[in-house]
């Protein structure tokens, strides 16, 4: 049956927001739909781009960016392409946004130099970078979900509970409004090095800095979007057949150990 379901993958602005290497967020998510034997069309949603091809998608992946390639995304991610992304996400289209990509979708973004940069609003959350002379939140990022229910289906699908993996360099410094955090820093600095939370969670939308790029470190949130996207789509259980992950689960575990952490309930 698999093979007559289809997923539609919307990569946000491929040229102008792949700054750390967040297409193996693409990549990763494209291929565990195929080897589930799913057709997947991986959609570019660029300048040439339409309110309807935003409303095609089916997950929606947003990387970094500088910030002047930022403001040309949000001079074009306007009128009726920003009330479809909208629509999308308040919707519970499944998403995943690394760096650069929450910063638009927040309330605005103040860079070290030049004009404050409106967001969408969709995120209750704002970034301000302090300035030039400010060092950047540089490094590796272990962190705890902690997303209620976010958590909760993750720890269902694996069993354990779940961490976060990844490596993140920002200048900004984030502070979230009425929105979830998408969970607590066991290692790093997160939102803003000061209170502990990293990312935000809103409908079926992950906000993170955790990048390069997050979904190989994390196989499982990648088949949490894919499962939630189909299922969303065609109104059916879906449940995924397992994956040989030994080699991502090895990686963590050196990961953890070469930190110094011990976390013996993640995966």
């Amino acid at each position: 049956m698999s093979s007559t379901l289809e997923l539609v993958i919307g990569w946000l602005y491929p040229r102008l927001m792949s700054t750390y290497g967040d297409r193996g967020n693409v990549i990763t998510i494209e291929r565990r739909a195929q080897w589930r034997g799913y057709n997947v069309r991986v959609v570019p949603l660029d300048q040439s781009s339409t309110a309807a091809d935003i409303h095609s998608v089916d997950i929606i992946v947003g990387g970094g960016a500088q910030d002047r390639q930022q403001e040309i995304v949000m001079r074009d991610l306007q009128g009726a392409k920003a009330e479809a992304m909208g629509d999308k996400i308040n919707n519970g289209t499944p998403g995943v946004f690394t760096c650069g990509s929450p910063q638009l979708l927040g309330k605005y973004y103040e860079p070290a130099l030049g004009k404050r940069i409106e967001g969408l609003g969709i995120f209750d959350l704002v970034s301000v970078h302090p300035g030039e002379n400010t060092q950047r939140c540089i490094g590796n990022l272990v962190v705890e979900v902690t997303a209620s229910r976010l958590g909760r289906e993750l720890a269902e699908m694996t069993g354990t509970k779940p961490y976060l993996v990844g490596f993140e360099n920002h200048g900004g410094r984030t502070r979230l409004g009425e929105v979830e955090a998408l969970g607590r820093v066991v290692y790093g600095l997160g939102n803003n090095g000061e209170d502990g939370t990293e990312g935000a969670f809103y409908q079926n939308a992950i906000a993170t800095y955790s990048h390069g790029p997050l979904l190989p470190k994390n196989p499982f949130v990648a088949d949490w979007l894919i499962q939630t996207a189909l299922r969303l789509k065609y109104q059916q259980a879906i449940a995924l057949s397992p994956l040989d992950d030994s080699l991502a689960l090895q990686g963590r575990s050196a990961m953890f150990k070469r930190l110094n952490l011990s976390l013996p309930h993640s995966v």
